[in-house]
């Protein structure tokens, strides 16, 4: 089946939820007006669902190809991306000097949902290329800046993120790929794994960020260094020239996402290829963060995309799939399978953790907004604070509910669900590699604990604490047994995450290791805590609405059910987390590594 995207559910958690209204009245976000929000969003469903979702199945089956050095990207990719490129799509963020629109990165990030949803294969070429001019925006040089952000932002050309080596890993510190000065820019010598999009037939450039080691450089992550290195030299008119010294030596055989070309990349085989440093030597990393922090709320949102799409296949099966008589009714005649209790369990749960997620990763993206363009320094420096912190909460605990929920659109289709044609598959394996990049999810949790927690001693996650208590206190003057639910189990979420923080903030200083041996824990519980928080936000908004007789009542009901399934049946199994979290310090060492 095809993709639609769930533009009233989108809507909503822009609206109600993440603030959109707020976000439009920053500085320099005036022109992010309702009708210009909506006219986006209605085009991008659009293209969305009659243009990506088509090509989904197919760029599945039949992948990228290397061929003679070139990667043939799967039929139609091409002709897509260039519908892409003539609507200005890529543009949607970026600064209007270098040919962006300007618009919200709450939007953008809505439109994202769609794109991934839609066509995680196709989606991942624009992901990269996002984060590729999210860093250069930020630390590459004026000279930088005027060559490569115009046709990246276009989409004329596209980016891509150089990271790991075949005996690196996630250990960035292993990195050996060389950099030696030579004149105006360097030369580039080493093999890159993992590369996605690191050569393709879709744009006439490709603009790599590559992380290397000048030959002076110390040992470790201090240094590493990063170097934009172009596909092709670009000339003095700004356009192609010459091929630069690298090369695709093989494609990566997957589990998934099989139409995104995972490349092999080699650099300077015949001497060296040119690449251009960013910023100053040995700083490379933290660069390459500004990347990868964008990157890492953008995979979340593939987590969140892959569940949508894998419910929407899952729904649609459980409303035409006849099997078994109605335990409900005395009629011996098949039904439906949508009629069977455990099948709507199983629906409830993928929804109500998809609304939260979309919750969670919209008020995300409405906080990178205000970090940008908040006129109060202090104000945006609070609130980027608090987007650091979500960051890894919305990469790890995201797509982990992504595996979930694709599984659990395979279990609903029962045996039909483990057969490639019909599609449920391809979601559950797609999903599998979000876990996994962009730093696994064990190292968000690692990052979570050692980093953002101990920097300020929980003292961020603890003001989200506080305003998970103001909101159950304004929903206590509300009727209804339905919020009096939600807002017990807002208030136990609280009590759970201001408990597993105060540990978190005293064990990292006393007992690292076991700290970190509770991170995992600690990540889910926030997760899903504070995706409980905001469908308890959204469904207060309901209930105002509904009593001033305002919208659907129908889409309003559902909203509280579902905030409602989700206090009763997803909360309690998360905030239960709170005793492995507490455990994992004291069992650490139970058993020795030759155990295993």
């Amino acid at each position: 089946m095809t993709y639609i995207a769930p533009l009233a559910d989108m809507r909503f958690a822009l609206r109600e939820v993440a603030g959109l209204g707020q976000v439009a009245h920053l500085p320099g976000y005036e022109h992010a007006s309702d009708d210009t929000i909506d006219a986006v969003l209605e085009e991008a469903a659009k293209l969305a669902g009659n243009g990506l979702a088509p090509l989904n199945r197919e760029g599945d089956k039949a992948g990228a190809r290397l061929e003679n050095g070139v990667v043939r990207t799967a039929p139609g990719f091409a002709r897509i991306y260039k519908e892409f490129v003539d609507g200005g799509w890529n543009s949607l963020p970026f600064d209007p000097e270098f040919g962006g629109q300007g618009m919200p990165w709450l939007l953008a990030t809505s439109v994202q949902e769609m794109w991934q949803a839609a066509n995680m294969g196709f989606g991942l070429v624009l992901l990269l290329n996002q984060g590729a001019i999210d860093a250069i925006h930020h630390h590459g040089s004026a000279e930088q800046k005027a060559t490569f952000l115009p046709r990246m932002i276009s989409g004329e050309w596209t980016g891509t993120m150089n990271l790991t080596e075949p005996q690196a890993g996630s250990d960035l510190g292993q990195l050996k790929t060389r950099a030696v000065k030579d004149g105006d820019h360097y030369l580039v010598t080493g093999q890159k794994i993992f590369i996605t999009y690191g050569e393709h037939d879709l744009t006439e450039n490709i603009v790599h960020l590559v992380l290397a080691r000048t030959p002076d450089a110390p040992a470790g992550v201090r240094g590493i260094s990063l170097f934009i290195v172009p596909k092709f030299l670009v000339g003095p008119d700004g356009k192609p020239g010459r091929r630069n010294d690298l090369r695709c030596v093989s494609l990566e055989h997957k589990l998934g996402i099989h139409a995104s070309p995972t490349c092999v990349m080699s650099y300077g085989d015949d001497g060296g290829a040119v690449g251009y440093l960013v910023g100053e030597e040995g700083r490379g990393l933290s660069y390459m963060f500004t990347m990868m922090n964008n990157a890492r709320l953008s995979v979340g949102i593939q987590g969140l995309a892959i569940a949508e799409r894998a419910y929407q296949q899952a729904a649609e099966f459980a409303r035409t799939r006849v099997q078994s008589k109605d335990d409900a009714s005395a009629d011996a005649r098949s039904v439906p399978i949508v009629h069977h209790a455990d099948v709507r369990r199983m629906l409830m749960t993928m929804r109500a953790q998809i609304e939260a997620m979309r919750a969670l990763g919209y008020y995300t993206a409405a906080g990178i907004d205000g970090a940008l363009k908040h006129p109060d320094k202090e104000a945006a420096r609070r609130t980027q604070d608090r987007v650091d912190l979500l960051i890894p909460i919305v990469k790890a605990w995201f797509t982990d509910l992504g595996n979930e929920i694709a599984s659990l659109g395979v279990q609903i289709h029962g045996g039909m669900g483990f057969i490639e044609e019909t599609g449920a598959a391809q979601h559950l394996r797609d999903a599998r590699i979000l876990p996994i990049y962009e730093g696994t999810n064990g190292i968000q949790a690692r990052d979570l604990v050692g980093r953002k927690v101990a920097k300020d001693g929980g003292e961020t996650m603890l003001g989200l604490v506080s305003e998970m208590r103001a909101l159950a206190q304004e929903m206590s003057a509300m009727p209804g047994d339905d919020l009096a639910a939600i807002r017990t189990g807002l208030q136990a979420a609280a009590d759970a995450v201001e408990d597993a923080t105060k540990w978190v903030a005293q064990s990292v200083k006393a007992d690292l290791v076991g700290a970190l041996a509770g991170s995992v824990p600690f990540l889910r519980l926030a997760g899903t805590a504070l995706g409980g928080w905001l469908l308890a936000r959204g469904a207060l908004v309901a209930t105002q609405k509904l009593a001033a007789r305002e919208g659907d009542p129908a889409f309003l009901e559902a909203k509280l059910v579902t905030a409602r399934f989700y206090a009763d049946v997803v909360l309690p199994p998360a905030l239960a987390q709170l005793g492995p979290l507490k455990a994992a310090g004291r069992t650490v060492f139970a058993l020795k590594e030759d155990q295993f």
